[in-house]
């Protein structure tokens, strides 16, 4: 089992930069593909960004492509999301999440462990 915990959310004006960071506890990090995912007010929670076990391998949401980038530290224990150029549209709780099963997934239900989750706020 990992425990997750997500921080560096915030209020950003349009353009700006965020860092979010998710720190795992608990054995075995490594064997986890991660996840980002984000749920804005009134809608389904839906997908950012996941990163393989390596980290080598990742894979984005196409209206945060190019503008965010997910990495991982397996030393640290810790997946970050580099957000750039946010735009209003980015505004919602962000989740990060990790899948045992590790086949790339980027549904929400094929995820297994879930943080809390952070409020980023993007104004125009």
């Amino acid at each position: 089992q990992v425990q997750l915990v997500e921080s560096g959310g915030g209020l950003v004006q349009a353009g700006g930069s965020l860092r979010l960071s998710c720190a795992a506890s608990g054995r075995s990090f490594g064997v986890y593909e991660m996840g980002w995912f984000r749920q804005a007010p009134g809608k389904e929670r839906e997908f950012v960004a996941r990163i393989s076990r390596s980290g080598t391998s990742t894979r984005y949401a196409d209206s945060v492509k190019g503008r965010f980038t997910i990495s991982r530290d397996n030393a640290k224990n810790t997946v970050a999301l580099q957000m750039n150029s946010l735009k209003p549209e980015d505004t919602a709780v962000y989740y990060c999440a990790a899948d045992r099963r590790a086949i790339g997934s980027i549904t929400v239900g094929e995820y297994d462990y879930w943080g809390q989750g952070t409020q980023v706020t993007v104004s125009s």
